[in-house]
């Protein structure tokens, strides 16, 4: 699939695009989460959209391990503000929400994109979506952020994650939500143990994905951490590392902290794998 259908924007995916991540959550793993602040937030996300994001992805409620829920009102609370004003720059906004009503205030306010985590299990997500024009990341998840990294077992990850999202594009094709709409995302870390995450990067390249495009999030994540021994603030060039492992195994979007760095990097593979010769 080259195309990406998202509401009134239509994304070429000849070459990995970048999402941009904006946390509007005090307790983001990453450490770069604002809380209530929407005039950081806005500053934040135009900074993302400055150094070359595709588009951005607005979460107001944490998914790091060991997360409890949030109110729907008080995510909403937190999203809005920043939603409708980035919304006004004619940039591709996704929202990383799982709740229906937050998802239909978000379409309303002018969302392209729902990122789910839970790949539209709640009760009335899949019919909203599908009556919308927006494009949909359906995310594998084992369990819940609360308990979701408490000793995660499988037989075969790659094979099991296929066989979940598999399941969730068939239910996305009979609602009527077509293919074009549609972007798949393993879940790395989200009830994965290492081998699990490491698995999955080599399962990238795999047949069975349905021919629909793949969404790598591993930036600034603890399986970065677990191979380099650094914390947080020191995953850079791991991140950028995995982003571009995940392009050459041919992730089409990216979901990255570091806009710039990416998107540099990205350009030095697409050089290379160009030839550049004379």
């Amino acid at each position: 699939m080259k195309r990406l259908r998202c509401a009134g924007y239509t994304l070429d995916l000849g070459r990995p695009l970048v999402m941009g991540i904006v946390n509007l959550t005090a307790d983001s793993f990453s450490g770069d989460g604002v809380g209530s602040d929407a005039g950081r937030a806005v500053a934040h996300a135009r900074s993302q959209w400055e150094a070359g994001a595709d588009l951005l992805d607005l979460g107001a409620e944490s998914s790091r391990p060991g997360a409890l829920p949030i109110s729907a009102s008080e995510e909403l609370r937190r999203l809005l503000p920043v939603l409708e004003e980035v919304c006004r720059w004619g940039v591709p906004v996704s929202v990383d929400t799982c709740k229906p009503e937050v998802m239909q205030a978000a379409l309303e306010a002018g969302a392209a994109m729902i990122n789910d985590i839970t790949a539209l299990a709640a009760p009335g997500a899949l019919a909203l979506v599908a009556a919308s024009e927006c494009a949909v990341c359906l995310m594998h998840m084992r369990g819940e952020p609360r308990t979701m990294q408490e000793a995660p077992v499988y037989r075969d990850v790659v094979a099991e994650v296929r066989t979940f999202l598999a399941a969730r594009v068939e239910a996305c094709r009979a609602a009527g939500i077509a293919d074009e709409r549609i972007v798949l995302d393993p879940g790395f870390g989200f009830g994965k143990t290492l081998a699990h995450n490491l698995g999955l990067f080599h399962g990238l390249t795999a047949t069975g994905w349905d021919g629909l495009p793949l969404l790598a999030g591993v930036s600034r994540k603890s399986m970065l951490g677990a191979i380099t021994g650094r914390p947080v603030e020191g995953r850079l060039a791991a991140s950028i590392a995995a982003a571009l492992l995940a392009a050459q195994k041919g992730a089409k979007i990216l979901r990255v902290h570091d806009v710039a760095e990416t998107r540099d990097a990205l350009a030095v593979l697409a050089a290379v794998e160009q030839g550049g010769g004379e």
